[in-house]
């Protein structure tokens, strides 16, 4: 197959995962810009920060959402899930890196857990329970977004998962675990805080 189909989808993924959900929704809400509180991010986490727990879900689904779009609108238009899953691959790209905002965006779980609805079930099986699981446990979200992505791509292959996919997901694990570094710092030194304390961890 040419690569102008992944090429494509690369490019219409990308401005798909580049939307800004989380900054559009609040400042349509009259909150201002997400970027100026909390982490500066413009995830579903940081949005919490503005005590408005509506507007966190409603960011927290598009930013899921737009990720799952991009895999199912490319892998219909191309009849290859290959091409949808670079689609879903890059919106998350998109997500973390929006030309819009310098290349300053999310951190990527919503939109990555979201990639996993539509292009890789299997993924989903492993990723979903280990994050709920962790963070029930330990109340720390990074910690649990962490441990999903590490587990997902090989879960996932022990599952069937074809090895294109399998090598999508690790790299978007490996993206998730750049992405929170400073997260990964601060659970190294034990100084990570835990959801619902006055610093909220920002994993989105």
């Amino acid at each position: 197959m040419t690569y102008l189909p992944f090429a494509i989808a690369a490019l219409g993924g990308y401005l798909m995962g580049s939307i800004p959900f989380g900054l559009i929704i609040t400042r349509a809400a009259g909150l201002g810009d997400i970027r100026q509180i909390g982490s500066g991010n413009i995830g579903a986490t940081n949005v919490l920060r503005t005590g408005r727990k509506d507007l966190a879900l409603l960011t927290l689904l598009l930013d899921s959402f737009k990720a799952g779009l991009a895999v199912l609108i490319f892998w219909l238009v191309f009849g290859n899930r290959n091409v949808g899953l670079i689609a879903g691959a890059v919106a998350f790209l998109g997500h973390c890196y929006p030309v819009w905002l310098g290349f300053k965006g999310g951190k990527g779980v919503a939109t990555y857990a979201g990639l996993l609805v539509f292009a890789s079930p299997k993924g989903l099986l492993i990723g979903a329970p280990v994050w709920l699981g962790l963070f029930a446990l330990t109340r720390i979200s990074s910690l649990a977004a962490l441990a999903a992505a590490a587990l997902v791509p090989i879960g996932a292959f022990l599952l069937g998962e074809t090895v294109f996919a399998t090598i999508t997901l690790a790299a978007l694990s490996l993206l998730v675990f750049w992405t929170h570094r400073a997260n990964l710092a601060r659970l190294l030194k034990g100084t990570e805080p835990k959801f619902g304390k006055k610093k909220t961890p920002d994993a989105g």
